[in-house]
């Protein structure tokens, strides 16, 4: 479909979408090196982020299925692989906290569309696979939070996309059909095909095209306008 869709209701993806997943590995990095300075390591900064990244890899590589498997989780094991101390000896999840807080940038677009259609007659949420508390604070951080009229995250859900239990639960939350909604989201599998096999209008912002992509998008700013709304509407 190449047509403005007529949707009630317009939920967001995070990572990739609203999250600038650069600004990711970029904190990512920072905290292994501050792991490496501040506690005996197995390696140096550079082996020791390889490790984090492997292990991480492995832990959300094993889920089964759609099932929920929380980041914090993955992120104590790539600690205890990188450390020789238990992580319960450090104050790696404080540190970790605050470089993402002070490192995770948000992309200016999205930001932009979420606050034009947050002066329209639509309700406007978020459906990420991410840790509650994690998610919550990017969007607070970001200063998009009281934008979002729902949340759902899949820790809540316990499922993850492209697992229909996330778009049900959001719809649900919205109070709209899935044909009166439209899903934006990075990836093809998991918010195109899953958002489309939920009977929702898709936008794709980085995810490959294929016949479940709506539109594509370059510049979420042009979100607004294929949906019929501008500024002050």
């Amino acid at each position: 479909m190449s047509e403005s869709p007529d949707v009630e209701a317009v939920f967001w993806d995070i990572g990739g979408v609203i999250l600038r997943m650069e600004s990711v590995r970029a904190a990512h990095r920072e905290f292994v090196e501050r792991l490496c300075a501040e506690y005996p390591a197995t390696a140096a900064a550079d082996a020791a982020l390889e490790q984090w990244r492997s292990v991480l890899g492995t832990y959300f590589g094993e889920r089964d299925g759609t099932a929920f498997r929380p980041a914090r989780e993955g992120y104590r094991l790539a600690v205890d692989e990188i450390l020789t101390v238990s992580p319960e000896e450090t104050e790696w999840e404080s540190l970790f906290r605050r470089i993402r807080d002070e490192r995770a940038e948000p992309n200016p677009d999205a930001v932009a569309a979420i606050g034009t259609l947050a002066d329209a007659p639509l309700h406007q949420g978020v459906i990420s696979d991410v840790d509650d508390a994690e998610g919550e604070q990017l969007l607070r951080t970001f200063g998009v939070w009281d934008a979002m009229d729902s949340y759902t995250a899949s820790e809540a859900v316990g499922r993850t996309k492209p697992d229909p239990a996330m778009f049900e639960t959001a719809l649900t939350k919205a109070g709209v059909e899935p044909a009166q909604a439209v899903m934006i989201g990075d990836r093809y599998e998991h918010d195109m095909d899953g958002g489309t096999e939920a009977g929702l209008w898709t936008a794709a912002y980085g995810a490959e095209d294929g016949p479940a992509v709506d539109i594509a998008l370059d510049d979420l700013r042009e979100l607004p306008d294929w949906l019929g709304i501008s500024d002050g509407e």
